[in-house]
């Protein structure tokens, strides 16, 4: 039977409003022609965003806590990243009123005068402050050994160290493994003492279940004290790929080494294993989410192929760590295409800094859209600051990775709403879920 022409008319309206409807946000290859314009009109607003740094290590260059380790000597940095980059001239004018076109040491000078003039007109913690308040950014993670009193807490929450539980032994076959361990092994034996003086503990506990004990104990204080987070740098010490030993297992080789003995690398590895999941399965428990560097490394003997972010799968699938918040900072870069996809897990964020230091704003784009095209509420913008020397402090990284994220992030979006991807309405959605709201969510009211 044929339908009536009314009806049919209806069908062939709705069959024509349905393909106009689906015919407009299909997306295209390439952007267009008004990309550039795009790119003009968000910049701003974005710009205009406050942002959460969810990394950094700030500080000045002469406090010896800003990290729980240090570079080598005569390490190979990428070439942004070096003290020589002209962009940190801009970062000076910008933030200092620098008058200067170089870095000179007679005009560096300049520089670290001008910093101690305003350290006396910012005293205690207005000065780090103020910087914050020049970068339009409400807080910035501090990632320390310890804390500052030159640092707010309330803009500067706290995420300390927890590598050094894993090197309680005789570490010197460790450190002897090659000048890189030279370095960074006796720092962590350092951490772990001034741990122990924190919870007034003369020696090692003399039984395993003592010292599980001593860990819980550091991390609720540290909890307690203001501490969001625990941090790992794990991957320059040895590899990231974990076993599953018993607890009798590990309780073993404490009662074989902490009295003495050096241990092998099979058995260290093998104790190491368990209490990094021990750490971990009290992340959860203790809801401390658990930061872990998951990028390459600085020092001649950073093993990526050993220490790459995906040898964390295993763990961060397991089920046992469900109620453990994974924070995978640096991305996995340069696997970060890799690793966008461990964010399928509910419990799985990535932090983008360093992406944004170690490539320009034309490359970290490229970054930035393929993240935001996949898991965009699972991705969280950092700057990875540090205090490069006297003269280029942590102002001026900061500065370098605010404005390379801003300009890389509005670039991103204005090119996935040119190729008919979203509307500008929802990229700025978007950018504040990256700048702030992302990583903000994870911590509830324990950040301003």
């Amino acid at each position: 039977m044929r339908p009536a022409c009314g009806a049919l008319r209806s069908v062939l309206i709705c069959l024509t409003a349905f393909s106009a409807t689906f015919a407009f946000p299909q997306a295209r290859p390439f952007p267009g022609a008004d990309v550039q314009q795009i790119y003009q009109r968000l910049l701003p607003q974005i710009e205009k965003i406050p942002a959460f740094d969810h990394h950094a290590h700030p500080g000045f260059s002469d406090d010896p806590d800003v990290d729980a380790m240090a570079a080598p000597p005569d390490f190979s940095s990428p070439v942004r990243t070096r003290d020589d980059n002209p962009e940190l001239i801009a970062a000076a004018k910008a933030l200092f009123g620098y008058p200067y076109t170089d870095l000179s040491p007679e005009h560096g000078k300049w520089l670290v005068a001008k910093k101690a003039e305003l350290r006396k007109q910012y005293p205690g913690t207005a000065y780090f402050d103020m910087i914050l308040d020049k970068l339009n950014t409400e807080s910035s993670v501090a990632n320390r050994a310890m804390m500052a009193d030159y640092l707010d807490p309330k803009r500067f929450p706290w995420v300390f160290f927890a590598d050094s539980f894993m090197w309680p032994f005789n570490n010197q076959r460790e450190t002897a493994r090659n000048s890189d361990q030279g370095v960074y092994i006796p720092l962590q034996e350092k951490m772990l003492h001034r741990w122990m003086q924190q919870e007034s503990v003369s020696k090692l506990p003399a039984d395993f279940d003592g010292y599980l004990k001593f860990i819980s104990q550091v991390l609720e204080e540290n909890r307690n004290k203001g501490g969001i987070a625990m941090k790992f740098e794990v991957a320059y010490f040895r590899p990231t790929t974990f076993g599953d030993p018993t607890r009798d297992q590990a309780a073993d080789l404490y009662q074989r080494y902490v009295t003495g003995g050096i241990p092998s690398e099979k058995d260290y590895r093998t104790f190491q294993d368990y209490i990094f999941r021990y750490l971990i399965l009290e992340g959860g428990r203790l809801r401390l989410p658990v930061h872990i560097h998951t990028a390459v490394g600085i020092g001649d003997y950073f093993n990526l192929s050993q220490s790459n972010i995906m040898g964390l799968e295993s763990v961060l699938r397991d089920p046992r760590y469900r109620e453990t918040t994974f924070v995978m900072i640096h991305g996995g870069f340069p696997l970060e295409r890799e690793a966008i996809w461990l964010a399928a897990m509910k419990n799985v964020y990535l932090d983008s800094s360093f992406g944004e230091l170690a490539q320009y704003p034309s490359a970290f784009k490229d970054t930035l859209k393929m993240w935001l095209e996949t898991f965009p509420d699972k991705i969280t913008f950092g700057t990875d600051c540090f205090p490069y020397n006297e003269v280029l402090g942590a102002e001026e990284s900061y500065w370098l990775g605010v404005q390379s994220s801003r300009m890389a992030l509005a670039a991103a979006l204005a090119e996935m709403i040119s190729e008919n991807e979203i509307s500008e309405a929802r990229a700025l959605e978007l950018a504040h879920g990256y700048l702030h709201d992302n990583a903000v969510k994870l911590y509830g009211d324990r950040v301003h």
